[in-house]
């Protein structure tokens, strides 16, 4: 029996009684299904550690990926487990927990940890900084619990680190650089120089657009590694000058892709010919950017609230929640996630990390915000893509109506292929 679980004895019934009538039989017979009854719900609710499926959202919650992710993923995730328990009238016991990982990965690994230990967590969502995540993605292996990223983007976590307790739901490297990257050399960006984020993330978006330009017929002059959260960006945008190339490559996210894309235009990047390529910009950093700054910037993107009635219907309870802010694809990411996770906690009948993401897999994806799809078996969530490019502000109606789709990438092409991602868990032919 599982630690903690009551053991429960179901007294022997004789049906047949020497003295006993018709009615005393079938009173023992119910007794008896009764019973059995109950001994079956009680072993169903023993593989719920604890008898409550706890899920932990980490990320941001103050820094530069605060407004990507932050206390809208929390809002995301709380919205998920109301809207799942109504629909299905799920018997489940759900909670919500939170943290800020700072960006740190001994940070995020040590919260991990302590939330699997002691403190109940079955599932962790989110965790946004690539770094961060491949250590979360380690320690919930270890332990045996579930990872459901969407904040980070490596695509190692469904390579060479993917894990059987891992699913990597939104976005990844591979995803963005063939999304933006390879549009931008087909429009004539083909020599590159790259202002790259000093960081796991950084570092594999800048490896795999480079693998795409150069594919491409482009080619890369050169790049800069630049420190996590860099106010001044100056002495980097002027290695990017000087390197006469035509697109200069944003590996980057948050308030670094922010503060980059500002200071370039003081810096008269755009003026003097060069171009920006934003190779991970979200919705609140073009709201933060404005339209007169990010105007004509190409992006791809997951989600965008106003793809259709249900992703506008979603979107605008979201916003209520949330201050009026419009989601970003991250929360829309959080909010199917935990969807998906719970389902597969029901289908499976238990909260075992392992057991739950093999159910995530063989059942099929279907959620108002990113429509029909599948979990693979390296943990790559399959949808489709949107190539979005930010409107002029002449073209806007709105707040928030910031982009018009240029190309829509099916599902099948959005994402590496199975076998090229020398995941261990994918068998090789």
């Amino acid at each position: 029996m599982p630690p903690g679980a009551k053991r429960h004895v179901i007294p022997f019934l004789p049906l047949f009684f020497p003295h006993g009538g018709l009615s005393m039989k079938r009173n023992a017979l119910w007794s008896l299904m009764a019973g059995l009854g109950l001994l079956a719900a009680a072993s169903a609710q023993a593989q719920i550690s604890g008898n409550v499926v706890k899920i932990g959202v980490m990320n941001d919650m103050s820094g530069l990926y605060a407004d990507i992710g932050g206390p809208g993923s929390v809002v995301a995730a709380k919205m998920a487990v109301e809207d799942y328990l109504k629909a299905t009238k799920s018997s489940l016991k759900v909670e919500v927990v939170s943290a800020d990982h700072q960006n740190k990965p001994d940070v995020g690994s040590s919260i991990a940890r302590k939330w699997y230990e002691t403190d109940g967590v079955d599932m962790i969502a989110d965790v946004p900084t690539s770094s961060v995540a491949l250590a979360v993605n380690q320690v919930t292996k270890d332990m045996g619990k579930a990872f459901v990223n969407t904040g980070a983007a490596s695509s190692d976590l469904t390579g060479k680190d993917c894990s059987p307790n891992t699913v990597h739901w939104l976005y990844d490297t591979w995803m963005l650089a063939h999304g933006t990257g390879s549009a931008v050399v087909k429009a004539g960006g083909d020599s590159w120089f790259f202002l790259t984020a000093d960081y796991a993330f950084g570092h594999a978006l800048e490896r795999d657009t480079s693998e795409v330009v150069k594919s491409s017929g482009g080619k890369v002059l050169g790049s800069v590694k630049v420190p996590l959260g860099t106010a001044d960006f100056s002495s980097f945008l002027l290695q990017a000058q000087s390197s006469k190339a035509k697109i200069v490559g944003l590996a980057n996210a948050g308030g670094d892709t922010i503060n980059s894309i500002k200071q370039a235009a003081e810096f008269g990047i755009v003026k003097g010919g060069q171009k920006l390529a934003g190779l991970l910009v979200f919705l609140p950093d073009i709201h933060g950017l404005g339209l007169n700054t990010a105007q004509g910037l190409n992006i791809t993107e997951a989600f965008y609230w106003d793809l259709n009635d249900g992703t506008r219907a979603w979107s605008k309870r979201f916003a209520a929640l949330h201050g009026g802010k419009y989601p970003s694809s991250d929360h829309a990411g959080v909010y199917a996630g935990v969807l998906h996770y719970l389902k597969a906690v029901d289908a499976a009948k238990t909260d075992d990390g392992a057991k739950v993401v093999a159910k995530m897999k063989e059942l099929p994806t279907d959620d108002t915000l990113f429509g029909k799809g599948t979990v693979r078996a390296d943990g790559r969530k399959i949808h489709p893509v949107y190539l979005f490019e930010v409107k002029k502000p002449s073209e806007s109606k709105a707040p928030y109506d910031y982009y018009k789709v240029v190309q829509t990438i099916p599902a099948e092409q959005a994402f590496r292929p199975l076998n090229e991602g020398n995941c261990p868990l994918v068998a090789k032919k």
